[in-house]
């Protein structure tokens, strides 16, 4: 028996689920299709959303011979062998290509495609599950139209499962009982891939009772095969950085709900260090100098959920993930760092002040080196006024005091011992 995914794969692009924006009615890709005239094209999105089955889709559509080659075992030669059968082919509407995991292939095998693509006997469908601007050579890239598809809502995922299961019943002359909350159940472990959540049905009718012509399927035989197999998260391609940049700017935008969530979804990968740089990070960037004290509270949850481990790591780092999307927030110190790096990048205050400079050196006075400098703490208040910033930068502010009651009270504390001073 072949896997459910292939044997009832869609044959029109109505039957695709998901990627509404794309082959809705009045979609891009619809029209596209719907013309005839093919360009090259890259898919882009995770795995089991549509790319292949679209693909097949559109090589039946336009009448081209279609060839599918995977990057992770394909070379080179199998391109080559592509284009040597196109003199075969003089009277058919020419070869659609469709290469999935494009990013496995070295510069040089892509370079290899262009010629082809560029005269247009071949019209090229790449597929990659990672983001292509950082994967796929410009040259190939300038080419080429790029498609975003997207994960599969579960609800559509359900919906698919459950019209399959009655193609079955037709193809089969089979029954099947299915429990409440079955197929929601599949179709949320597979975190949006349709071909997962088919593969959870595959295995859920093979390992369900049959009695009498009917598959009995039950609620805790699809939770249990569908949670060992467990979510999908790639901790090294786009959806691990995708959720730790969700993580940090959910806290930053100080909702608490979303940043718990997205701590939850890396923690359930086996996440533990990624969350952790980020709370440290989040403790100085965002909250900054409206809490000062914030690293601090942070580095000992972070700390103690090191020390514990997962599962009970959990508990200090949602801990912090709620203290710092709650508390109030500040970015002066990174616009401050940032803005004297661009200067210091950029050649600027490269001489000292005299009188700031090291004078702990015989013969340090008859260069004129220290000989102005006021000690602050010999004045009222350990304060007295001088230049410190290089000439070139004198007029320059990188602090800047934010909106919040820390900040405004170091403000109003200064304010007042200048004002002193004037007078």
């Amino acid at each position: 028996m072949r896997p459910l995914a292939d044997e009832y794969r869609p044959s029109e692009l109505k039957e695709v689920v998901g990627q509404k924006h794309l082959l809705s009615t009045n979609g891009v890709l619809t029209k596209i299709i719907q013309s005839g005239q093919i360009p090259n094209m890259i898919f882009y999105g995770p795995s089991g959303t549509g790319k292949t089955t679209v693909a097949r889709i559109i090589a039946t559509k336009v009448h081209k011979r279609f060839y599918a080659l995977n990057a992770t075992t394909a070379g080179t030669r199998d391109i080559k062998e592509i284009l040597n059968s196109l003199q075969e082919l003089e009277n058919s509407s020419g070869v659609l290509l469709y290469l999935d995991e494009i990013q496995y292939f070295s510069k040089k095998q892509q370079q290899s495609l262009l010629e082809c693509i560029e005269d247009g006997s071949v019209t090229l469908i790449a597929s990659t599950t990672e983001n292509p601007y950082f994967y796929v050579y410009n040259a190939i890239l300038s080419r080429c139209l790029i498609f975003e598809f997207k994960p599969v809502p579960f609800q559509e995922i359900e919906k698919h499962l459950f019209n399959t299961i009655k193609k079955i019943e037709e193809k089969e002359h089979v029954h099947f009982q299915i429990e409440d909350g079955v197929l929601k159940s599949l179709a949320s472990y597979a975190g949006g891939d349709v071909r997962k959540a088919m593969n959870f049905l595959n295995a859920l009718i093979l390992s369900s009772d049959f009695v009498q012509g009917t598959y009995e399927l039950t609620k805790a035989s699809s939770d249990a095969i569908a949670s060992l197999q467990g979510q999908h998260y790639d901790r090294d391609g786009d959806e691990h950085y995708d959720t730790l940049s969700a993580f940090q700017k959910s806290i930053r935008g100080s909702d608490p709900d979303a940043g718990i969530f997205y701590l939850a979804k890396l923690l359930a990968a086996g996440d533990l260090l990624s969350p952790i740089r980020r709370l440290l990070v989040i403790a100085c960037e965002d909250i900054g100098l409206a809490h000062p004290s914030a690293i601090s509270i942070v580095k000992a949850c972070c700390d103690s959920a090191l020390q514990l481990g997962l599962p009970e790591a959990r508990i200090p780092l949602a801990e912090a993930v709620i203290f710092l999307a709650t508390a109030p927030k500040s970015n002066s110190a990174v616009i401050a760092i940032d803005q004297a790096m661009e200067d210091v990048a950029n050649g600027k205050g490269t001489n000292i002040p005299l009188h700031l400079k090291d004078s702990h050196y015989e013969g340090s006075k008859s260069l004129g080196r220290g000989l102005t400098y006021q000690y602050p703490h010999s004045y009222p208040r350990h304060y007295i006024a001088q230049q410190y910033i290089p000439d070139d930068l004198l007029n320059q502010k990188y602090y800047v005091y934010q909106e919040n009651k820390l900040e405004q009270l170091a403000k109003k504390y200064w304010d007042q011992i200048k004002e002193e001073i004037k007078k």
